[in-house]
């Protein structure tokens, strides 16, 4: 009933482990395979090792989390010894990578591509990196980087990681479509504030940090709904999933696939297999065959 297919990648449900959550050694990949997703994104990783920022990094509270971790990771060519090849683990492999400047965007996927991954994502979208101009909010320099990855990366499918953080992301979504995508993941953080009343300052030492969580979910079917009407590129509909019915949810809005992040703090290592139980369950009430009886629906 859950079978799917995302850019010629068969994969057994529509659940992937969102970049940045556990991703990071053979062994968080195997382990999350083996907890019922559908697919593993790597963490992100760029052409150098990173620190990232200055703790606190994280904050939650009220079906909400924010956090400024800055993208750290021990950089493409330490991954490249680590994992040796991403074609010969028990579930697909989604490599996520991300530059400062465009020409590094095709540096670090032209390495991540010899790894042999499913799919390689490109994350555009981080709220508290300091790209400059963010990539993410010009559908030119999208484009731009887009066509950079496609270039160094063979046959092997490429999907833009897009922001909410921008007016129109049907224009961006469509950018990326326009430059060779072939697929678009949405969405990334939102960008948010917390600030402690005792101390009077922000609690995150970046200040500005990404929500995620329960409280993005509204959000990401938003864009997924929006870029749906926009593409005719499958899309991984990806923020505040936790449950059966919010995957559902966003196969309703038009997701081809589920990613799945901080669901794994509420319901464990085993929230793929308890999600994938309940969109089974629900199909069944609903006498839906497959996922492709209902992908779009709220559409029609």
């Amino acid at each position: 009933m859950l079978k799917t297919n995302l850019c010629s990648i068969q994969l057994k449900n529509p659940t992937i482990l969102a970049s940045g959550i556990l991703g990071v050694t053979k062994e968080s990949v195997d382990r999350i395979g083996k907890s019922g997703a559908g697919a593993v994104t790597l963490k992100s990783l760029c052409h150098e090792e990173r620190a990232g920022n200055a703790n606190p990094t994280m904050f939650s509270y009220d079906g909400t989390f924010l956090n400024a971790v800055g993208l750290p990771g021990q950089g493409i060519d330490s991954a490249m010894k680590d994992f040796g090849r991403l074609d010969n683990l028990s579930v697909p492999v989604i490599g996520s990578i991300y530059g400062y400047r465009i020409g590094q965007f095709g540096e670090v996927a032209k390495k991540m591509a010899s790894l042999k991954p499913a799919m390689i994502e490109v994350d555009i979208s981080c709220p508290h990196m300091d790209y400059g101009k963010p990539y993410y909010a010009d559908p030119q320099l999208t484009a731009k980087v887009t066509k950079t990855v496609k270039q160094n990366t063979g046959k092997i499918p490429v999907s833009i990681k897009l922001s909410p953080n921008v007016y129109d992301i049907k224009e961006i979504a469509h950018a990326a479509e326009k430059s060779g995508a072939d697929a678009i993941t949405a969405i990334n953080t939102a960008t948010g504030m917390v600030i402690d009343i005792n101390a009077k300052k922000p609690i995150l030492a970046n200040k500005i940090g990404g929500i995620s969580g329960p409280a993005l979910k509204p959000i990401a079917v938003r864009c997924v709904y929006e870029i749906y009407e926009t593409v005719n590129i499958p899309i991984i509909g990806t923020g505040g999933v936790t449950y059966g019915k919010d995957a559902i949810e966003m196969v309703m809005a038009g997701a081809t696939a589920v990613g799945i992040g901080t669901g794994i703090y509420y319901r464990g290592n085993e929230v793929f297999r308890k999600v994938c139980d309940e969109m089974i369950q629900w199909m069944k009430k609903n006498k839906v065959k497959n996922l492709g009886e209902i992908q779009g629906a709220a559409h029609k």
